[in-house]
């Protein structure tokens, strides 16, 4: 196929008219599919099912340590749950904390720490001028939409297809003492599914910031999401290559099974320094007795160990699959070619990341919209929701089935053609 650039201004204009037909007929369809978030399908979670039935009336509902689970006590988790989700994150047990379902409570629930209360000694950064963020895009909304909350500036930082561009995060660390964090999802970024590698994590772990109270947070949501057996990557652990670099405090990792068991009822984890660990408890002192450590003791009842959780998500990928290969075989066949976008083809996570031509994104899902289906808004995978060049849309192909993700897909290839010859034709 032509690239749409190629055509002449007769050419575009006859092309567009036959896209216009072909998408009124696509509005008359009746559609109502939605793809705004990262949702597990209810084939996912019936998977899972079997975990309501790992502890009942008649359990042994002691942990290994003898506690209670029923009762107060335990604040960084029992054992048997610390145990696991250090094996999921890849960590030593002694630096899980393991909470209650969400991981996304507990980033939010350091960055206000460190905005109340500082860390190491330093200023709480509540008392400070100016405090800034790096912030790698596309990028997380969430993660934003907190740095945002509390007041601090955030600064893009490009992502490369390893990971974050590390001269830029080097250079910005380096020389100014008001940039006190960065957010990270190593292992299949969301939205676009990238693995950083092993340059790209010790160079993260070696940095040398102004500020000394210079924190990464490293959000391992996806760290055993897999869409394929045979080809895992794998990534290294932050925490000890922080350690071997003498930046032992710089990193908070956090990971949660809300997308491995239930959604809103999985468990959640917090790995760190001691010297982290030690802050983090005594702060927790304060905010609770315990989390819920019947919903820990039935995880481990039921998953056991990391062997089996990954045998679980294998099961996950069964469903998953099927529905991002029907997007990028969608996406090859009537888009390849066109000059019109580019895509991710991820090999784990929930997302896949398109780029379309400048100025078109919030045009394409607008399109969208108007023939019944709901993507992420334009501009969520950026701070302050703006993406400066109006370009990048986040697919979340998990919730919909296979066939209504076909449909779906073959809808957002039409409405990215029209929006690009419209686009083409108005230069």
């Amino acid at each position: 196929m032509e690239k749409y650039m190629m055509l002449s201004k007769d050419e575009l204009r006859e092309l567009e008219s036959s896209l216009t037909e072909e998408y009124a007929k696509a509005q008359q369809m009746g559609l109502k599919l939605d793809m705004s978030r990262g949702k597990p399908s209810p084939a996912q979670l019936d998977i899972a099912m079997g975990i309501l039935d790992a502890v009942n009336s008649s359990s042994d509902i002691k942990s290994e340590d003898g506690v209670d689970c029923r009762n107060y006590g335990g604040l960084d988790g029992i054992p048997e749950a610390r145990h696991l989700m250090a094996d999921v994150m890849d960590v030593s047990y002694e630096n899980v904390i393991v909470y209650g379902n969400s991981s996304l409570n507990i980033m939010y629930d350091t960055i206000s720490r460190l905005m109340l209360e500082g860390t190491g000694g330093n200023t709480p950064w509540c008392k400070l001028d100016k405090v800034k963020f790096l912030c790698p895009v596309p990028g997380y909304d969430r993660h934003f939409a907190i740095t945002q909350h509390f007041g601090i500036d955030m600064i893009t930082v490009p992502m490369n297809e390893d990971g974050p561009d590390m001269d830029t995060v080097e250079r910005l660390v380096s020389s100014d003492d008001s940039i006190k964090g960065i957010w990270c999802v190593p292992k299949f970024s969301n939205p676009g599914g990238c693995v950083y590698s092993d340059e790209v994590v010790r160079r993260m772990a070696a940095l040398r910031p102004a500020a000394k109270d210079f924190r990464i947070m490293w959000d391992n949501a996806y760290a055993l999401h897999y869409l394929y057996e045979d080809n895992q990557p794998q990534i290294l652990d932050i925490i000890s290559e922080c350690e071997k670099a003498g930046n032992p405090d710089m990193v908070y990792e956090f990971a949660s099974t809300s997308k491995i068991s239930f959604a809103g009822a999985g468990i959640a984890a917090l790995a760190a320094s001691k010297a982290n660990i030690a802050e983090v408890k005594k702060a927790l002192t304060i905010q609770t007795i315990g989390y819920d450590k019947l919903n820990q003791l039935r995880h481990v009842r039921y998953y056991k160990n990391k062997d089996g959780i990954m045998k679980h998500m294998m099961k996950q990928a069964e469903v998953l699959r099927p529905k991002f290969e029907a997007v990028e075989e969608v996406l090859d066949r009537e888009l390849s070619g066109l000059g019109i976008g580019t895509w991710t083809k991820p090999l784990g996570g929930y997302f896949i990341s398109f780029n379309a031509m400048p100025g078109c994104a919030k045009a394409i899902v607008a399109k969208c919209k108007e023939a019944g289906m709901v993507l992420t808004g334009a501009g969520a995978t950026y701070p302050y929701g703006q993406d400066p060049s109006d370009s990048n849309i986040r697919i979340a192909p998990s919730f919909p089935t296979v066939s209504d993700m076909r449909k779906a897909a073959e809808l957002f290839a039409l409405c990215v053609k029209l929006v690009s010859v419209e686009k083409l034709l108005s230069e």
